[in-house]
């Protein structure tokens, strides 16, 4: 059987395998077999009595673990089986840290290693604590913010206007043994950029995915952030429609304000900040994409992004004074809402993909509309499908066909042209397949 992620085979015992025993213990353990070759087949190691005294003792004296060493004997030859369980605080092999990834080890360093120590110690990135930071060096201006936010959300007793910040941190659990955390940094001092790189966002307007028009920074902390980029967005960024009911003026955005807002929200609460790279949203003609730096957990969806009771969100801290200052409405229905909101304006819902690092959020114009399809210079039959099977989502050659009384021939040939186009995509390479709206 070839090498898995739980296991490793090696035709003979050298010391330096005891790297590969630390990438176990500091991953979710593993076993490692001294006389298989690498297809698991047994080859036989010599001294295979002499390893059954020798390699516990120094398993235990570089690494400080205990791990069970087995001697087994077949026709083919003897070999040694090591089982290491994964333990719950950091191993390290003279001073390095290993780490089994798939079927290979690495060794950890910079700021991969700084995560690790920090999840073996139950500890998120957001929670550890500034000494040299005063709380009197925060921004009061935000601190008043923040309670009227929350009071008038109803999170926030009126009595914590008269709580002084040290109360008000400590009940936000944003201080430890009298020091700020960094989360305390980036929510309330004036400058987090001069504790933690990146820390800001950048929006640009883009007329193609090379051609930048105009750009911003916006800087300042978290709330501020929130503040003027919302603003940029909604007034800068993208139009506003005018109209009037009675005297009454009202405006409606391209894109749901809300819906804008717990998209942002969840890329500054979720972004992993040790990446040291800005949040970034590029706002096109037809959509806008917002990316920050995060992977989620494996078990988490982007249904629960918010969840408050989720065992393992990325900067808790930061996420529990959003809820509290009442920026983030409902818990655990971020991503519904902003399809709901969406979905009410008459607009796809918003596209979510994590990949590696990258984290999406995507919000589209419907660009399915009579005369946006015009300007393409489609043909009236195109035109008519994308619109009648738009409720539908998807359309297949048989159905373009039936419609509108053409070869089936015709009908591929009509919707690869809205392929070509970006306004379809298809699924499937047989004459059963789909082209669904892009």
């Amino acid at each position: 059987m070839p090498e898995q992620q739980n296991t490793e085979y090696k035709s003979i015992w050298k010391d330096e395998y005891l790297k590969w025993i630390c990438g176990f213990a500091n991953a979710q353990g593993g076993k490692i077999y001294i006389g298989k070759d690498d297809n698991g087949t047994v080859v036989g190691v010599q001294n295979a009595k002499k390893l059954l005294e020798d390699l516990p003792n120094k398993i235990t004296t570089i690494l400080g673990i205990v791990a069970d060493v087995n001697l087994h004997e077949t026709a083919d030859g003897e070999y040694i089986e090591i089982v290491v369980e994964p333990q719950p605080n950091p191993v390290n092999y003279k001073g390095e840290y290993h780490y089994r990834s798939g079927s290979t080890k690495q060794e950890l360093k910079g700021t991969a290693l700084d995560k690790f120590l920090l999840q073996k110690y139950g500890k998120k990135w957001d929670g550890v604590t500034i000494p040299t930071v005063a709380i009197s060096a925060l921004k009061q201006a935000t601190i008043d913010f923040f309670k009227e936010k929350g009071i008038e959300a109803k999170r926030l007793d009126e009595n914590c206007l008269k709580d002084t910040p040290e109360k008000l941190l400590d009940n936000l659990k944003l201080t430890e043994n009298g020091y700020l955390k960094r989360a305390a940094l980036l929510l309330f001092h004036p400058d987090p950029e001069r504790f933690v790189t990146g820390a800001f966002v950048k929006i640009g307007f883009f007329r193609s995915e090379s051609d930048l028009q105009f750009q911003d920074d916006i800087h300042g902390n978290l709330f501020e952030q929130v503040e003027r980029t919302m603003e940029l967005l909604l007034t800068k960024y993208t139009r506003a429609l005018i109209s009037y009911k009675g005297l009454s003026r009202i405006e409606t955005y391209e894109y749901p304000e809300k819906a804008l807002r717990e998209a942002l929200l969840n890329a500054i609460a979720h972004k992993d900040y040790a990446g040291c790279v800005p949040i970034q949203i590029r706002v096109y003609p037809d959509r806008i994409k917002i990316w920050n730096e995060g992977k989620l957990p494996e078990d988490w969806t982007v249904k629960n992004l918010f969840n408050e009771h989720s065992s393992r969100p990325y900067n808790p801290d930061i996420a529990n004074a959003f809820f509290r200052s009442g920026y983030v409405e409902a818990w655990g229905r971020g991503v519904d809402k902003m399809s709901e909101m969406c979905i009410a304006a008459g607009l796809p819902i918003p596209q979510i993909i994590n990949e590696g690092s990258d984290f999406w959020i995507t919000f589209r114009k419907d660009i399915y509309n009579k005369e946006e399809l015009s300007n393409r210079g489609l043909n009236e039959r195109q035109i008519d499908a994308l619109l009648f099977f738009k409720v539908k989502g998807e359309i297949t050659t048989s159905e373009y066909a039936e419609r509108y009384k053409v070869t089936d021939r015709t009908a591929r040939n009509d919707l690869n042209e809205l392929v070509e186009n970006k306004l379809l995509k298809k699924q499937g390479e047989t004459n059963l397949a789909k082209y669904v709206y892009n």
